[in-house]
């Protein structure tokens, strides 16, 4: 019996601030004009992506006390930019990267239920957490949460979340809608939840959205992480180098879902992933070769060796060999925020990263270029199409989260060269087929779900 070819799925993520945009090229626009959102967005909407994906961080990153190098170009509200964004697009969802950690249940349940209304169904939430203090002293709570929390307030946050988007569901009662307007059922809206984080009750204020609940991603690829994905998520936001990792990866998180009552359809896997298209595949291949040194400047590559040795090296020539000197650890770091490598981690990085530069003759910045990377298609559009069908079809993913070099306009090649292709061997859709994100994704409704998981436990 043949297999029935899989369906590719397409997420289009808007960056924030990272590694990956050159936000130096001459064709780079705005990260905060609306006009580089909207075209991003509707060039993903030609190209029948499944979703828009916004980046978002709560506090620039400073090192050795001033403000990275990569992240001078600031991060507008992601609530503002995917309502704003709703109203000049039709069909792409528009996913949102909100943490878990520093936002309220009742006010993350509201915005995005809100957001669901006005996009007629298209809204995610990309659910990510933070135990860092220096993010931390942004808020009132401080960064006081311990690592091993984040997980379980995140859980807590999206459980709370959930019981808010369902409290205008009791039983079989629905309040129904009549020309705009909500008729008051009795126990319409009535919630209450309680745990070791939250302690909350009311009556939730935005009646039930098109698609009852916004569709869940998390990225994490941490035993944790991959658990509190099978349990919670719709989509999990992954990397990885390899076909071989890939399905490695697609195993393991499939193969939890059983855990928490949930079958393989119900959670898609979408490794984040860069490209280049050329006319032809050395044509890219020298482009590729182009681009990374644009992403890795000298600066760069200093910046991110310091995160690992935690030490000034501002003396060290980015294009000369490794310091002989170890990483320094048990203090403070130099790079506040996110950061590449843990401290108890950077003596065994160091150790690694010195024998991959013997081996390959690697300079400084050389092999921050080779171990920054993320997980890349490049060739023809031919090619390309070739790759990310085959990932897909030998169960290394579900489908991919692009990731542009440039911004805005990063994904028009892959729009006009990459997608005929996928479309031609029946792979990627012609047209949008159905009504709410949740349907565009080829997920099971939420009461089917609902019931699977019931009948599980």
């Amino acid at each position: 019996m043949t297999k029935q070819r899989k369906q590719i799925r397409l997420g289009a993520h808007f960056p924030g601030v990272n590694n990956t945009t050159v936000w130096s090229d001459p064709e780079a626009g705005s990260q905060i004009s609306f006009e580089s959102f909207r075209r991003f967005a509707q060039t993903a909407e030609r190209g029948r992506f499944d979703f828009l994906f916004l980046a978002e961080g709560l506090r620039l990153r400073e090192h050795q006390g001033r403000i990275h190098d990569l992240d001078v170009v600031g991060r507008p509200d992601t609530f503002t930019v995917l309502a704003a964004l709703a109203g000049v697009t039709e069909h792409i969802g528009l996913a949102g990267t909100i943490n878990s950690t520093f936002n309220e249940p009742y006010d993350l349940a509201r915005k995005f239920a809100t957001l669901d209304h006005l996009s007629a169904g298209r809204a995610a939430w990309n659910v990510v957490t933070s135990s860092d203090a220096f993010t931390g002293e942004n808020f009132r709570r401080g960064g006081y949460l311990d690592p091993s929390d984040r997980y379980t307030r995140a859980a807590a946050t999206v459980g709370a979340a959930r019981r808010l988007w369902d409290s205008w569901l009791d039983g079989d009662l629905i309040a129904d809608a009549q020309e705009g307007r909500f008729v008051a059922d009795p126990h319409a809206g009535a919630y209450a939840y309680h745990d070791r984080f939250f302690d909350i009750r009311g009556r939730f204020n935005v009646p039930r959205s098109p698609q009852g609940r916004p569709v869940i991603l998390q990225a994490g690829d941490s035993p944790e992480g991959r658990d509190f994905a099978a349990a919670n998520a719709d989509a999990i936001f992954t990397r990885h180098s390899t076909l071989e990792a890939g399905q490695e990866f697609y195993r393991d998180v499939k193969r939890r879902l059983g855990q928490f009552g949930r079958t393989p359809e119900e959670l898609l896997i979408l490794p984040g992933v860069t490209f280049v298209v050329g006319d032809t595949d050395e044509e890219a291949q020298e482009q590729a070769r182009v681009i990374r040194r644009q992403q890795v400047s000298g600066r760069t590559a200093i910046n991110f060796l310091e995160q690992v040795w935690n030490r000034d090296l501002s003396a060290y020539d980015p294009d000369g060999p490794l310091p002989d000197v170890d990483p320094v650890v048990g203090t403070e770091l130099l790079t506040q925020g996110r950061a590449s490598v843990r401290r108890d981690d950077a003596l065994q990085v160091a150790r690694r990263w010195r024998e991959r530069a013997e081996a390959d003759n690697l300079s400084i910045r050389e092999l921050v270029i080779e171990t920054t990377g993320r997980q890349s298609f490049i060739g023809s559009p031919l090619t390309v199409a070739s790759q990310l069908n085959y990932f897909v079809q030998n169960d290394a993913c579900d489908g991919f989260i692009l990731v542009p070099h440039l911004t805005p306009g990063g994904l028009d090649p892959f729009v006009d060269k990459v997608v005929p292709l996928l479309q031609e061997i029946g792979v990627l859709r012609t047209e949008y087929s159905g009504g709410t994100l949740r349907e565009n994704l080829g997920l099971p409704p939420q009461a089917a779900a609902a019931e699977a998981r019931e009948e599980a436990s």
